[in-house]
C-alpha cells in the first residue's frame, strides 16, 4: 500500500472524500516531490476516484514523470479559483491545519462554514507510523548523530564558548554524510543547563560545569534528535545525584514501551521516578514529541496522550531535572516501537561521563 493509499484509508475510516493538503512536507511524504512555496500556494488535492490534483506555481520545478494531474498557476492567477474548479461543491471539503486564511477564506466565499472540516489527522496519524523505509532512514540519521556526539565530546575544553562550539556542528555533519540540522544545536554550561532551549551564547566553559549537548541533523530528509549530558573536570555531589535521577527515569520509561500501553502512562513512569525523589517540579515539559521528516512532528508523549503505542512509531524519550540558576541534566533518545517491545536508535552511552580538564 503506498503512502497515498494509507492516507486516503484514513480519510476513509474519518468519512472524508476529498482532501486539500497544503503542508509541503506531507506533500513530500505522499509524492516525493519537493518544494518550499514561501508565500505561494502549493498543495495537493486528495480524491475518492484517485484524481488527485497537484497545484503547483510555474517557478517550482516538479518532475515531469509524476502520474497524477498537475494544475500549473502564475501569480497573478486567481489560484483558488482553480482549486475551486476541482473541488466537489456538494461534499464536505477536509482541509489540513496549515491551510492558510489568506487561501482559505477565498475557498469559503459562497459555501458554509461546515461544508470545511480540519481532517489533518488522517496524514498526521499515517506520517506517525514510519514504514520499514523510513525507520532505515532513521536509524542512518541516528547513527550520524552518535558519531557527531563523539566528535562535540573532543572540543570540549577550559576556556571556550558554547557558540564556539555550536558553529562547528554544521561542518562535523556534512562531514558525516547528512545536510544540515534538524533544529538548532542546543549546547549549553553551567547554569545554562536549566534552561531546555537555552541557545548557544558567548558563555565560558569552566572546571565543574555540565556540558548539555541537545543536537539532531537532516540525512536523507529525515531527522535525528539526542541529547547528553556531560561534566567537565568533576561532578559534583548535586549534578551526580540528578544525573542519576534522570537515566533512571530514562530508563524506567523506555523498558515499558510496547505496543497497546499509553503514551501518557510512560510519561508518568518517567516522571515519578524524579518526583519520588523531589523533583517532580523541575521536570517542567513533556516526557517526548514524535519526530521524522519534521523535528516535531503531530503527537507527544505526555500526560494528557491516551493514545496506545503502535508498530512503527517513533518518539523521544527526554526526561530531565532542571535547577534554575544552578544546573540541569537532560538525556534523550529516539525509540522505535517494534512488533514485541522498543528499538533505541540511539548508540552514544549514557552513564555519566566526566571529561578531563585540558
Amino acid at each position: 500500500m503506498t503512502r497515498i493509499d494509507r492516507v486516503m484509508k484514513a480519510m476513509e475510516e474519518q468519512g472524508i472524500t476529498q482532501m486539500l493538503v497544503s503542508d509541503p512536507v506531507s506533500v513530500f511524504y505522499m509524492t516525493g516531490i519537493h518544494v518550499e512555496p514561501g508565500e505561494r500556494f502549493y498543495g495537493m488535492l486528495l480524491k475518492e476516484n484517485g484524481d488527485h490534483v497537484l497545484f503547483v506555481n510555474h517557478l517550482f520545478m516538479i518532475p515531469k514523470e509524476v502520474s497524477f494531474r498537475k494544475v500549473w498557476y502564475s501569480d497573478t492567477d486567481p489560484v483558488m479559483d482553480y482549486v475551486k474548479e476541482y473541488v466537489d461543491a456538494s461534499r464536505i471539503l477536509g482541509v489540513d491545519k496549515d491551510l492558510k486564511a489568506r487561501f482559505l477564506l477565498p475557498l469559503m466565499e459562497g459555501r458554509k462554514t461546515e461544508d470545511f472540516v480540519n481532517a489533518s489527522l488522517a496524514v498526521d496519524l499515517t506520517r506517525g507510523i514510519k514504514d520499514k523505509e523510513e525507520q532505515e532512514k532513521m536509524r542512518t540519521a541516528s547513527r550520524i548523530n552518535d558519531q557527531a556526539m563523539e566528535k562535540l565530546r573532543e572540543l570540549v575544553k577550559e576556556g571556550t564558548t558554547e557558540k564556539e562550539i555550536a558553529d562547528q556542528l554544521l561542518g562535523i555533519y556534512q562531514e558525516l554524510g547528512a545536510e544540515d540540522f534538524s533544529f538548532s544545536p542546543i549546547v549549553s554550561f553551567g547554569a545554562n543547563a536549566a534552561d531546555p532551549h537555552h541557545m548557544p551564547d558567548d558563555t565560558v566553559l569552566r572546571s565543574g560545569d555540565v556540558v548539555l549537548f541537545d543536537v539532531g541533523c537532516i540525512r536523507e530528509g529525515y531527522c535525528s534528535d539526542m541529547t547528553r549530558t556531560f561534566c567537565y573536570g568533576q561532578a559534583t555531589d548535586k549534578n551526580r545525584e540528578i544525573y542519576d535521577l534522570v537515566h533512571r527515569a530514562n530508563e524506567a520509561a523506555i523498558a515499558k514501551i510496547k505496543p497497546g500501553i499509553m503514551l501518557c502512562e510512560l510519561d508518568r513512569t518517567a516522571r515519578d521516578v524524579i518526583a519520588k525523589a523531589g523533583y517532580g517540579e523541575n521536570f517542567n515539559h513533556r516526557l517526548g514529541h514524535f519526530i521524522g521528516l519534521s523535528e516535531h512532528e503531530f503527537g507527544d508523549v505526555s500526560s494528557a496522550n491516551k493514545r496506545t503505542a503502535e508498530p512503527g512509531m517513533i518518539f523521544s524519550i527526554e526526561p530531565g531535572i532542571y535547577l534554575p540558576g544552578e544546573t540541569g541534566v537532560r538525556i534523550e533518545d529516539l525509540v522505535l516501537v517494534t512488533e514485541d517491545g522498543a528499538e533505541v536508535l540511539n548508540h552514544y552511552p549514557k552513564t555519566l561521563q566526566i571529561i578531563e580538564e585540558k
